[in-house]
């Protein structure tokens, strides 16, 4: 842990006096770390932040300039990352996607949709012809085509009268874009790449998310794919989608690859590396097979992050076996991308979650250390059954005459504030010595803690945030948050 978050603890409790109850994040931290995850990526790969793990927009900020976009999983994501960015790539995922949401990606210019089903699939169909046909009438407004509200007798001389009109304004564009083409040889090199651009900015692109029949993928406390699931397609429906899509969806939806994600929170890089190759072998079936050219190939997440000290997800390794991946290579030789999309592992490791103790207490021959704070603020631990790292900062916040309640060389459960018997962040703690008023630092609280808790219940007030950054080792404890005008 670095000196800066031990000073920022340091300042919260010398200048407050209510019990701290705060999270401190580490930005510049999480920015070392994806540094140095890109330097040991393949060429062909790419590397974006699942916001679901934190989507504190001070994160998103510092990651804006590494990582190659965002990953969302509702409307709600998708504009925190606007607010940073008008035009950063944005993958979004997640069952259930509604009517309303599906036209919102759209219309905030999302890179891919991830389909999970063939019923949204259909709906992603419906929407982009709707858009079509709205964009060709404008289209055609513009050039003057449509008069307003035709009579039905003379719907159809009209109709004839217009088409004639666009076609000769088109054509007169076209010279003129020639004759610009002639005069400028920058845009001769560069103009029909720009116009196969704006044609595909028609359609909407997708990758579909498989669900594989398979017995060998690594096995989690999270499995998303391999088995009976709501996540994704089963991939015997494979065929169906991409019929669909070359049938319906003719010229307004273009699949642009596959989308992967099977677990979350594998430790195992090899296995890892393994799960990859078979998510790539099977692409290449389905491209010989269906004759597809496949653009993205997104195998998702899952990188573990350990909370009881054992060695968490090498990366490194996992990513040299990446490089020799021949599947890999072969994809890359096409012009494709393999993408990732993690959230735990990048910030984990950078974020604190700081509870002042405030009161010690034995019931039936164990201790107990109430905080201000607990699973309202940090719900991980209780969500996933496990006891939370944690380190104690000893404090001189003591006030009172009477004697201040400690404990010393004993176990101790560690609860919050709730009036439930599962607001437990650790149990059978074992500590040298514990006061009311020190402060408990809970490591690793950087992802899937503040986000996923529930807040508002019994109302207790909500932790204060502050952020470490790379040109400053104090605590930045400015609450406003100025957006990117990107």
């Amino acid at each position: 842990m670095k000196p800066g978050v031990w000073q920022a603890i340091d300042e919260l409790q010398r200048g407050m006096e209510e019990p701290v109850c705060a999270y401190v994040y580490d930005l510049a931290g999480i920015q070392e770390q994806v540094r140095q995850m890109l330097d040991s990526m393949p060429g062909n790969t790419e590397l974006f932040y699942a916001i679901k793990a934190n989507p504190d927009q001070r994160i998103i900020e510092a990651l804006l300039p590494f990582v190659k976009g965002f990953e969302v999983a509702s409307i709600g994501e998708l504009l925190k990352v606007r607010a940073v960015s008008r035009e950063v790539p944005i993958l979004f995922g997640g069952p259930g996607k509604k009517e309303s949401e599906l036209r919102l990606a759209i219309e905030h210019g999302v890179s891919y949709i991830h389909v999970e089903s063939l019923l949204e699939l259909r709906r992603i169909i419906a929407i982009a012809k709707e858009r079509e046909r709205v964009q060709g009438s404008k289209r055609k407004q513009e050039w003057g085509q449509l008069e307003p509200e035709p009579t039905y007798e003379s719907k159809h001389r009209q109709e004839q009268e217009q088409e004639q009109r666009y076609a000769q304004a088109y054509g007169e564009e076209l010279m003129q874009e020639q004759k610009q083409k002639q005069d400028q040889e920058n845009e001769q090199e560069h103009e029909p790449k720009h116009k196969q651009q704006q044609e595909q900015a028609q359609e909407v692109r997708i990758l579909l998310r498989i669900n594989l029949r398979s017995s060998t993928l690594p096995r989690t406390k999270i499995v998303m794919g391999g088995g009976p699931s709501p996540f994704g397609i089963d991939e015997e429906a494979v065929e169906e989608a991409i019929e669909l899509i070359g049938v319906e969806g003719a010229g307004v939806v273009r699949l642009s690859g596959f989308h992967f994600h099977s677990l979350s929170n594998n430790m195992d890089a090899r296995l890892h590396a393994e799960m990859i190759e078979l998510y790539l072998q099977k692409v290449e079936q389905w491209q010989h097979k269906y004759d597809l050219p496949v653009e993205v190939v997104n195998a998702g997440g899952g990188f573990g992050v350990t909370y009881d000290g054992s060695p968490g997800f090498d990366w490194p390794l996992f990513t040299a076996l990446l490089e020799q991946s021949e599947a890999r290579q072969r994809l890359a030789s096409c012009g494709g991308e393999l993408y990732f999309e993690s959230g735990r592992l990048l910030v984990a490791d950078h974020g604190y979650y700081a509870a002042e103790v405030t009161d010690i207490k034995t019931s039936h021959d164990q201790y107990f250390a109430v905080l201000r704070g607990g699973t309202h603020h940090n719900r991980l631990p209780v969500s996933w059954g496990h006891n939370h790292p944690f380190q104690i900062i000893e404090t001189d916040r003591w006030k009172h005459s009477f004697a201040r309640p400690e404990v010393r060389d004993r176990r101790v459960h560690i609860v919050g504030e709730l009036c439930t018997p599962k607001d437990r962040m650790h149990s059978d703690a074992e500590v040298a010595l514990l006061r009311v008023g020190d402060i408990i630092l809970f490591e690793k609280s950087g992802a899937y803690c503040w986000t996923i808790s529930h807040h508002d219940f019994l109302g207790h007030p909500h932790p204060a945030f502050h952020y470490l950054t790379e040109d400053n080792n104090h605590v930045n404890t400015d609450e406003a948050f100025q957006s990117a005008s990107r």
